[in-house]
């Protein structure tokens, strides 16, 4: 199959993706806010500057976009067919840089929760959080 983009059109593409306020995050804070959470964004000083943090509980998190983060049985987390080698390098990069964040933030004693974005888009995520930061409450 041959690509239907130019590389500039590709290259333009690629440029509107957002690493920060994405959709799905600003989803989960509009939640987070609307049911009395109070956060921080994207705190620079911790490892993998998490997308929120909530010091009063000692939890951050991580909204993962399911392709960049390659979701495990998702089937938004598929590679490219043109430039594999680029992407499969470039993903497993991203997991590797993931998982280091996660293990240096639990040393330090935050619990670290991941929300994927397709748990933000079927509402799994509230459930997520609910349970990770009131485990005793029942619904």
């Amino acid at each position: 199959m041959t690509e239907k983009l130019t590389k500039e059109q590709r290259s333009w593409n690629m440029s509107r993706v957002r690493s920060v306020d994405t959709n799905p995050e600003k989803i989960v804070r509009s939640w987070l806010h609307l049911n009395g959470w109070r956060f921080r964004l994207h705190d620079k000083t911790l490892p993998g500057s998490p997308d929120i943090v909530m010091k009063k509980y000692g939890t951050v998190i991580f909204i993962h976009g399911c392709f960049w983060h390659s979701h495990q049985g998702c089937r938004r987390a598929t590679i490219p067919k043109t430039n594999r080698e680029f992407w499969e390098k470039k993903l497993k990069g991203n997991l590797e840089r993931d998982k280091k964040a996660r293990e240096q933030l639990s040393q330090m004693g935050w619990k670290v929760i991941v929300i994927w974005e397709c748990e933000v888009k079927n509402g799994k995520f509230k459930d997520i959080i609910i349970k990770s930061l009131k485990p005793d409450f029942v619904e």
